[in-house]
C-alpha cells in the first residue's frame, strides 16, 4: 500500500510538471518550446558518443589553444561527461541544434573529456594528469560541465551541469564577444535580452520553508542541521519545474525535511545574517556568491561552510543522490560528489 501511494504522488507530480511547463510555454516565459526540455534523468541505457564534429585532439591544451587561435577562432571549450549521464545527453543534443552548432563551430573548438577517463592530459601550465583526476581538480561535481578558455589562456567562464539552450546560447555570446572582459556573466545576464531576464515576483512557496527572520549564523554556535539555501525569482520557469516536479516528491520531501530550508527571493533586499555570520540582504549576498541562474541550492554544514551548489537544471534522481550525499555525510569523507557517487555505486555512473 505504501509503495502504491508513493506511485500515485509520483504520477500526479509527474502530471503537475508538464502541465507547468505547458502554461509557462504558453505565456512565453522561455521562447519557444524546446527551449526548457523535461527528460527523465536516470542513467541511460547505452552509452554515450561524442559527437564526430568535437576536436580530435592530442590532449596537449596548450597545442590546442595555439591551433584556436591561428583559426581566428575566440577559444577552446572543455566538456566534461560521463557516457551513462541523461544531462550530457541533453546538452550534446542542444550542441547539435541548427542555431547552436555553426556558432559554436565557428568560434570554439571544442574537446571532450570523460570524468572516468585514463587517458593522459597536458594542462595550460605544462603538467601531465589522468582525465578522471583532471575532472576531479576541476571539481566538475555534475555533468555535463564545460569550462571555455580564451586563446590567451584565461578562463572566461565555467558551467557546471546542464542548462537550457537559451543559457547556453547567452554563455556562448558573452565569451565569443569577449563581455567576460568587463562583467561577470550574471551581470550580462541581468542586462541582455534573453529569456528569464531577473525580476522580482512572486515565488513558489513550501511547508518546509523556515521564515524569516532570516538569522542564518552558524560561527557561533553550530547548527543541528545541514542548512539548504534556496534562492529563487519571480516568473522563473525553471523555479516552477523544480516545485511542481522534484519538491513533490515523498522521497525528496523526506530527506529535506531532515534538514533546515531557507527560501531567498533573488532580488529582495530581504535582511539576511548568512551562516559565516556577515550582515547583508538577498539580493548582496546572491551576487557576493556570483549567482546567475535560478533556482540555486546550497548547502551549508553545521559550521557554516559552504559543502555544495546546485546552480543547473536538476531533476529526481540528481536531487535525491545530492541530499544523500548529504545526509549519509558523505562530503565528509570524500573531496567530490562524484567520488561518493563512485565508490557509493561503481558501476552506475549517473
Amino acid at each position: 500500500m505504501k509503495s502504491l501511494s508513493r506511485l500515485i504522488a509520483r504520477v500526479i507530480a509527474v502530471l503537475l510538471l508538464y502541465f507547468a511547463a505547458g502554461t509557462a510555454m504558453a505565456l512565453g516565459a522561455d521562447g519557444d518550446d524546446n527551449d526548457f526540455p523535461l527528460f527523465d534523468d536516470r542513467p541511460l541505457e547505452e552509452p554515450l558518443s561524442l559527437p564526430g564534429w568535437f576536436k580530435l585532439s592530442f590532449l596537449d591544451l596548450r597545442e590546442d589553444l595555439e591551433e584556436a587561435s591561428a583559426e581566428g577562432k575566440s577559444g577552446i571549450i572543455l566538456y566534461f561527461g560521463q557516457k551513462y549521464c541523461a544531462y550530457c545527453k541533453q546538452f550534446l543534443e542542444d550542441l547539435g541544434k541548427e542555431d547552436i552548432r555553426p556558432y559554436v563551430q565557428g568560434r570554439f573548438d571544442v574537446i571532450g573529456m570523460d570524468i572516468h577517463g585514463y587517458r593522459i592530459i597536458t594542462d595550460l601550465s605544462g603538467n601531465e594528469v589522468i582525465e578522471s583526476r583532471f575532472a576531479t581538480r576541476e571539481k566538475t561535481n555534475f555533468t555535463p560541465s564545460v569550462v571555455f578558455y580564451a586563446t590567451d589562456g584565461h578562463e572566461a567562464l565555467r558551467l557546471r551541469g546542464y542548462y537550457p539552450p537559451y543559457r547556453f546560447r547567452a554563455a556562448l555570446e558573452y565569451v565569443a564577444d569577449g563581455h567576460y572582459r568587463r562583467e561577470q556573466f550574471r551581470e550580462y545576464l541581468a542586462r541582455a535580452d534573453v529569456p528569464l531576464v531577473f525580476k522580482p515576483g512572486d515565488i513558489s512557496d513550501e511547508d518546509f520553508f523556515i521564515p524569516g527572520p532570516y538569522m542564518l549564523d552558524r560561527s557561533r554556535v553550530p547548527g543541528e542541521r545541514p542548512l539548504v539555501v534556496f534562492f529563487e525569482q519571480g516568473d522563473c520557469h525553471a523555479c516552477d519545474v523544480l516545485h511542481t516536479g522534484p519538491l513533490k516528491d515523498p522521497e525528496i520531501r523526506t530527506r529535506l525535511e531532515q534538514m533546515e530550508n531557507v527560501q531567498l527571493s533573488f532580488w529582495a533586499d530581504t535582511p539576511v545574517i548568512t551562516p559565516a555570520g556577515e550582515r547583508t540582504t538577498a539580493q548582496k549576498w546572491a551576487a557576493q556568491l556570483g549567482l546567475f541562474y535560478t533556482p540555486t541550492l546550497i548547502v551549508f554544514d553545521n559550521d557554516g561552510s559552504e559543502i555544495i551548489r546546485v546552480d543547473s537544471v536538476v531533476q529526481f534522481y540528481r536531487l535525491r543522490n545530492v541530499l544523500d550525499y548529504i545526509l549519509s555525510g558523505g562530503y565528509r569523507k570524500y573531496d567530490t560528489f562524484q567520488q561518493w557517487r563512485e565508490k557509493r555505486q561503481p558501476k552506475v555512473y549517473r
